[in-house]
C-alpha cells in the first residue's frame, strides 16, 4: 500500500475519535485491505469494529444479509448490493458508520456496462443508506489501493456528518 493509504487512514481514526464514531466495513474486491490500512495504526480499536470480507457471493447473503434478489437482478457490483453490504455491516458490527466496497479489480471479470475498475461503496449510518461509483484505472494493485482510499475517505466524511 501506498502513503496515502495510510494518510486516509489516519484521517478516518482522527475524525471518528473526534466525532465519538465507530466504524465498519464490508470488503469484497479490496479484500481486507481497509482492515488492514485501519489495523496497521496504534488505537484504531478506539473506533474501529470490524470488517466482513465477502468475496463470495453466498458470504454477501449469508454473512451481510443481502438479499439474493440483489444479486439475480443487479449483480454485486451494484448501487443495489453496496448498499446492502453496507446495511449488512452496520446491523452487524453495531457500529456508527459502515461502508461497502464491491467492484472489479481485474484484470479479468469484466461484464456489460462494468469494465474493468468499476467500483461501487455504499455508506449506511442511522440516517439512511447511499452509494456512489468509481471507475478507476490501472492494474489490479492500484484499483484496490484507489477502492481503499475512497472507504477510508467515505467513513471520514460519514463520521462528520
Amino acid at each position: 500500500m501506498n502513503g496515502d493509504v495510510g494518510r486516509r487512514a489516519e484521517r478516518l481514526l482522527a475524525a471518528a475519535r473526534a466525532a465519538n464514531c465507530t466504524v465498519s466495513f464490508a470488503e469484497s474486491c479490496t479484500g481486507g485491505l481497509v482492515a488492514g490500512a485501519l489495523t496497521a495504526l496504534a488505537g484504531s480499536s478506539e473506533v474501529f469494529l470490524g470488517s466482513a470480507v465477502t468475496y463470495a457471493l453466498s458470504a454477501k447473503t449469508a454473512i451481510l444479509g443481502v438479499p439474493q434478489a440483489v444479486l439475480d437482478d443487479h449483480g454485486a457490483v451494484s448501487s443495489e448490493c453496496a448498499e446492502a453490504m453496507a446495511e449488512g455491516a452496520l446491523r452487524v458490527f453495531g457500529s456508527d458508520v459502515a461502508v461497502s466496497v464491491t467492484g472489479i479489480a481485474g484484470p479479468g471479470g469484466e461484464e456489460p456496462g462494468k469494465p474493468v475498475g468499476t467500483v461501487w461503496f455504499g455508506v449506511s449510518a442511522r440516517g439512511g443508506v447511499r452509494s456512489c461509483v468509481e471507475h478507476f484505472r490501472g492494474s489490479r494493485e492500484e484499483v484496490r489501493e484507489a477502492a481503499v482510499c475512497k472507504a477510508l475517505a467515505l467513513a471520514a466524511q460519514a463520521c462528520h456528518a
